[in-house]
């Protein structure tokens, strides 16, 4: 899993520096102390919300669900693009997109 990481710090480079936490198996990635995505079993999951959803749900993306009490949770990250992982400025666009949502998420 670190070799991911390590792979998503190039990708997201242009967009700026990243950290990445471990949680719940996976990892929280975070730009200025503020997590935009997550890495559960290997895919890129990006933060969406109300503003950004569109561009998830035009791509076909499905958003992080994870078993609960015998039921699904739905969290608010969809899945990135493959594509952006091999292209620096969509990763960037993609990220600013999911980072702003993140901000948004905190003012409320």
């Amino acid at each position: 899993m670190s070799e991911y990481v390590d792979h998503l710090r190039e990708v997201f480079e242009p967009f700026g520096p990243i950290q990445a936490r471990r949680m719940f198996g996976g990892y929280g990635i975070y730009h200025d102390g503020l997590m935009f995505a997550l890495v559960s079993d290997d895919p890129l999951y990006l933060k969406a919300d109300e503003d950004c959803r569109g561009h998830f749900d035009a791509a076909g993306l499905p958003a992080f669900e994870y078993p609960k009490n015998g039921r699904l949770v739905r969290m608010s990250y969809y899945q990135a693009p493959e594509e952006m992982l091999e292209d620096p400025e969509q990763a960037a666009l993609w990220a600013r997109r999911s980072y702003e949502a993140a901000l948004r998420a905190r003012k409320r």
